[in-house]
């Protein structure tokens, strides 16, 4: 019996009263008390702060702060990488073509809606006399989606006081029907293309060299990209392993090639890795375990992408927009925070203003009839076209004369012309009026690099509403609650997390994604800007394929999370219901389906109040390749504050924040995270391969807190 433990009973409860074994006494609580791991000084990464200390001082890199660093940002189209010391990085396409003993057919994967019966003819003008009606071609439901657009661009013309030409369609079809190109030689053409058309027996090409190939099919090559949006590209690829391969290829030939950086000498370089905002995390995992462990770089960090440009525009708090080529990511920044409940990407993006800029032109007789969008030429000629031609100033409509030149192997160079009219503004339009995309279809051979059953992370939900907060954002609930009943979802003036926003003296309701496009300065439009709480359209509102959240009821309860089975989605005719197992509805891809500007909107909502809406709306940063749209700034700012306006009190006028003097929008992210990899405060962010061996994705948790 031990001493100072008297009275003690042997405990006859656990069913051993007929063994052998011997059941210990209670321990003293006195011994029960320890200090192991209690203080900040005790974690692995303050033990291997000491230890660093305590060793020799290793001598500073050679060259500019910074050439040790490699900034790392992929891309759907483009891959940025390059040194942190550098001015600008090294952008290559983001493409890998690899032989193959069957290359298939190369084909192109259509986002944009299509005409029913093919081309359809332009619709004479209206004999009603009024330039700004818009006539319908057909009852073909994509000429009805074509006809909103039309109509929310003649509005705004007719606001502005602009005039229209109402049978500049038909003028412009019959001179592209008539139009013959003209042949350029050889060697008069400056930018002629140096194809490749031997069957090469390289195993593979990386960037321009995979786009070159004259014919990838017969000369035995398979061209692939290996990440579509914020994810890997699981509809081309069979295995998440080969997407790494590709991706690991591509990386390794652009730092051997462009700086020289051989294989060996990764162990000497450090990694800043960009991120999407709302990333997927077997892709942070997979994209981690490639550079530390089979590249085998020194130490990594990971950044997001808002972050990143802030750093890289200089300021501390904006509501950033990367319009990418295939997703637009939307997310506040605080005071150098990313605020985790602002989060929303958009399924659109530059590919589908290349895409529908085709479509738009193809109605008018595109004069080079033999395009085909899954050749890399022809899209590299509509990319030229969408780069000169698209805007969205209205005063630049009018029925112009434009020229481009096509360039194909073994084949004269041919100069066509073109004559358009309104088609160069509809085209990048369709971020506001969503409508013409297919949306239904960017799912189809779409697949999880990571089974849905499957998680690192141990939670304990037993709450239905709380499995939805733990997998979406307030931003994205925002813009789907009216899927939903009433009760679903939290208050307005609730966090996610059940607690009261902060209290700024007025709450939003939710916009209808229908906003208005008429600017600010416009009075009242005469379609609502929100909903009732019972849902009931409005009369005469045209309805879209995007989400509508409504106004919430103020009787719903936040803690109240039983689904029920919620209204058919808007355009889309199927039910979005719920299941006993929780919420069978895919909140952020029916979020997705937003208008840019409401999506902004409900992005600075989540953030809280009506103050920080306002101080979201004045910093609003737009990077990405098409912020280099024309008139993208006033575009979107016009349409803010008409949303903003009579839903926010004291709302003062919405600003777009330019970047920074001379620098391209589209690397405005990657300089962001060469300033952080040049900081001294990124030495307690830096994750290395033994960290990442011993702790894995809770050791970038650790270092990387907003993961």
């Amino acid at each position: 019996m031990p001493r100072g433990i008297p009275n003690v009973k042997r405990d006859e409860s656990q069913g051993m009263r007929y063994t052998a074994f011997h059941v210990p006494a209670q321990l003293n609580p006195k011994h029960m008390s320890t200090s192991y791991l209690k203080s900040e000084s005790q974690t692995i990464w303050a033990r291997k702060t000491a230890r660093n200390k305590t060793a020799a001082d290793e001598p500073p890199p050679e060259g500019r702060r910074g050439s040790h660093v490699i900034v790392i940002h992929p891309g759907s189209r483009y891959l940025r990488v390059g040194r942190a010391s550098d001015v600008t990085p090294l952008t290559v396409p983001n493409v890998i073509a690899r032989k193959t003993i069957n290359a298939p057919e190369p084909s192109f994967f259509k986002g944009i809606s299509r005409p029913r019966n093919g081309r359809t003819r332009p619709p004479l003008p209206l004999p009603s006399g009024d330039e700004y009606a818009v006539a319908r071609a057909s009852d073909d439901p994509f000429d009805e989606k074509i006809e909103v657009i039309q109509v929310s661009l003649r509005d705004r013309m007719r606001f502005y006081k602009l005039r229209m030409t109402p049978d500049a369609a038909i003028k412009a079809t019959g001179f592209n029907e008539q139009l013959e190109p003209e042949l350029i030689p050889e060697q008069n053409d400056p930018f002629r293309v140096d194809w490749i058309y031997d069957i090469a027996t390289e195993p593979y090409y990386v960037g321009e060299k995979a786009l070159r190939l004259a014919d990838p099919e017969k000369q035995g090559y398979i061209v692939r990209w290996p990440i579509m949006g914020s994810k890997f590209n699981t509809r081309d690829y069979p295995s998440t392993a080969m997407i790494v391969d590709d991706i690991e290829t591509i990386l390794e030939t652009n730092l051997q090639v462009s700086f020289g950086i051989g294989r060996r000498e990764y162990k000497d370089y450090s990694a800043v890795l960009v991120i999407p905002d709302y990333y997927d995390r077997p892709y942070v995992r997979d994209m981690i375990q490639l550079l530390l462990v089979r590249m085998g770089f020194k130490q990594l960090c990971v950044q997001q992408e808002s972050l990143a440009a802030t750093y890289g525009a200089g300021i501390s708090s904006a509501c950033v927009v990367d319009i990418g080529s295939t997703t637009v990511s939307i997310a506040c920044v605080d005071e150098g925070m990313v605020v985790p409940e602002t989060r929303i990407f958009l399924n659109m993006g530059g590919d589908y203003i290349t895409e529908f800029l085709y479509v738009l032109l193809d109605r008018i007789c595109f004069p080079y009839r033999d395009i085909n969008l899954a050749r890399s030429y022809d899209w590299n000629v509509m990319e030229d076209l969408k780069s000169r031609l698209c805007t969205l100033t209205e005063e630049n409509v009018a029925l112009n004369l434009y020229d481009f030149v096509v360039r194909r192997p073994k084949q004269p160079a041919e100069k066509y012309g073109l004559r358009a009219y309104d088609e160069i503004i509809l085209a990048p339009m369709c971020l506001f009026e969503p409508r013409v995309i297919d949306f239904d279809g960017l799912k189809q051979g779409r697949r999880s690099s990571q089974d849905p059953g499957v998680s690192e992370d141990i939670i304990d939900i037993h709450n239905p509403r709380d499995a939805l907060m733990e997998k979406y954002t307030q931003a994205m609930i925002i813009s789907t609650q009216h899927l939903f009943a009433p009760r679903n979802l939290p208050l307005e003036g609730t966090n996610v997390q059940g607690q009261e926003a902060p209290p700024s003296g007025h709450q939003t309701p939710a916009v209808v994604a229908q906003s208005s496009d008429l600017p600010s300065e416009t009075p009242a439009p005469a379609k609502s800007d929100v909903t009732s709480a019972s849902d009931t359209p409005i009369e005469g509102e045209a309805t879209s394929k995007a989400p509508t959240p409504p106004l919430p009821s103020s009787t719903v309860g936040a803690d109240e999370a039983v689904p029920e089975t919620a209204a058919a989605s808007p355009g889309t005719g199927e039910a979005a219901g719920t299941s006993s197992g929780g919420f069978n509805l895919d909140i952020a891809f029916e979020a997705s389906k937003l208008p840019m500007d409401v999506a902004i909107f409900n992005s600075a909502r989540a953030a809280g109040g009506d103050e920080k809406i306002r101080k979201y709306l004045q910093a609003v940063l737009v990077v990405g390749g098409t912020a280099l749209v024309p008139g993208i700034s006033h575009a979107l700012e016009s349409r803010l504050q008409a949303i903003a306006t009579p839903l926010v009190a004291n709302m003062d006028k919405v600003q777009i924040i330019p970047p920074p003097k001379g620098v391209d929008p589209r690397v405005l992210v990657w300089k962001g995270a060469a300033v952080l990899g040049k900081m001294d405060g990124v030495s307690d962010l830096w994750l290395t391969a033994s960290d990442w061996d011993l702790l894995g994705i809770r050791g970038l948790r650790e270092r990387c807190f907003y993961l």
